[in-house]
């Protein structure tokens, strides 16, 4: 009896473990700051038994086509306006469950200390995409350095650039590899997750940055299929928890803000 009492037990607590594991997720991250705030969560998520499987990417594309392949179940690396760019493009059904921080967008140069220096036709670099190319060249607009036409949105291009004084020199080149170039241009417009992989500090390097009033919140993005998936609305709990806020806060010095 004893001896079946104790493998009845050895039964049920293996039962117990499985079932705590029942859930895994696999997410696409880029690596700074989503991928370290995913890892901070991964322990909290696996006592709600939901096993977090973070794969990191390098660009902003492959992230949303392998979650609408159902190849992923979810990804945290683009702000809403990104994504709706994306769904409209690419004829895809992803939705955002959780906004999670904004990460203020900045102008870098390892040439000058204050952007009054540029010189008539300096060199400046900005993504690629169209929504954050949009993001730098309101920004450049804010610094005066140029103007928009009027109707020009947020996914504003160079062709909408109404007045540009010092006749900058604007390229696009893919977000990624904007701080690899900084060296050899006058100015550059990154994103803040770049920015932080390539060892710069928004508050103190960046030459002009975003307000805190940023409309580009970044987000836990799903296939609207699965947007109440309880293991997916776990994770977007804990990513919207006082513990998450006290890390961003903590860990990035107002390179990061909390938007929630």
């Amino acid at each position: 009896m004893k001896k079946l009492l104790t493998a009845l037990a050895t039964a049920a607590a293996l039962t117990s473990a499985a079932a705590q594991a029942a859930d895994s997720l696999s997410v696409a991250a880029t690596a700074v700051p989503h991928a370290e705030i995913l890892e901070f969560v991964k322990p909290a998520l696996a006592k709600e038994g939901v096993e977090l499987k973070i794969k990191v990417f390098t660009d902003y594309v492959q992230p949303n086509v392998q979650v609408a392949e159902e190849r992923l179940d979810a990804n945290f690396f683009q702000h809403q306006p990104y994504l709706d760019e994306f769904n409209k493009s690419r004829g895809t059904e992803l939705v955002s469950i959780a906004g999670v921080h904004v990460e203020p967008f900045g102008a870098y140069s390892s040439k000058i200390k204050n952007l009054s220096e540029l010189s008539e036709g300096a060199q400046v670099v900005i993504p690629n995409d169209a929504t954050n190319g949009g993001r730098a060249l309101l920004l450049l607009q804010k610094t005066g350095l140029i103007s928009l036409k009027p109707e020009a949105g947020i996914t504003a291009t160079v062709k909408d650039i109404a007045d540009n004084p010092k006749n900058l020199k604007i390229r696009e080149l893919e977000a990624a590899t904007l701080p690899r170039v900084l060296d050899q241009v006058d100015l550059a417009l990154i994103n803040t997750n770049y920015a932080l992989e390539a060892k710069l500090n928004p508050t103190k390097d960046a030459l002009a940055i975003e307000g805190s009033d940023s409309p580009y919140v970044n987000i836990l993005v799903v296939r609207a299929d699965r947007k109440d998936d309880a293991a997916l609305q776990k994770l977007a709990k804990a990513l919207n928890s006082a513990e998450v806020k006290t890390f961003i806060t903590e860990k990035y010095q107002g390179a990061v803000v909390p938007a929630f």
